[in-house]
């Protein structure tokens, strides 16, 4: 689905390699992205690997966005 460049441009934004997306990519597929609890586990696994603090705030828009399923399907145009 992802060419290896997608791989370098978000390592070099992010400084993670693509093992470790490949490993959170793969939690995020096989879990239920309805429930709260579970969402509320991969986005502080996902802001410890990148090294960033998301706040309650913000932790709350991301649950949001994913349950009202308003999640960008083109996620390599972002980058």
């Amino acid at each position: 689905m992802f060419g290896d460049s997608f791989f370098n441009k978000v390592e070099k934004k992010t400084k993670v390699d693509k093992a470790t997306i490949l490993s959170l990519a793969s939690k995020v597929q096989n879990s239920n992205m309805q429930d709260e609890k579970v969402l509320r586990d991969l986005i502080k696994e996902i802001s410890q690997v990148a090294g960033k603090e998301v706040s309650e705030e913000k932790t709350q828009k991301i649950i949001n966005t994913i349950k009202n399923d308003q999640v960008p399907k083109d996620l390599d145009k972002m980058l």
